[in-house]
């Protein structure tokens, strides 16, 4: 199963792909987070829907630095194919 997720606010420049990456590689979720040009940040992460949302849970508000101000989130009924959770560039 796989979480897409846009978080909008003041989510770059705050720590938050770093703060996303270290809860999923506590969590044990594959995918990747990453900067979009727009000023949002992208999730997509792969795990059994349990997880996923534990992992959700966990990032929704992002570190303390950030403040997110909206989450466009959906779990799909999907394959990613991720061997590990990265933070795309």
């Amino acid at each position: 199963m796989l979480l897409h997720a846009i978080f909008s606010g003041r989510v770059q420049g705050v720590g938050f792909r770093k703060f996303v990456k270290k809860k999923a590689d506590e969590v044990g979720v594959k995918g990747f987070v990453k900067n979009l040009p727009d000023g949002t940040v992208e999730v997509l992460a792969e795990a059994d829907e349990e997880t996923l949302k534990t992992f959700f849970e966990l990032i929704k508000q992002g570190p303390p630095l950030a403040n997110v101000e909206d989450v466009k989130y959906e779990f799909l009924e999907k394959e990613g194919g991720f061997d590990e959770f990265k933070i795309e560039y």
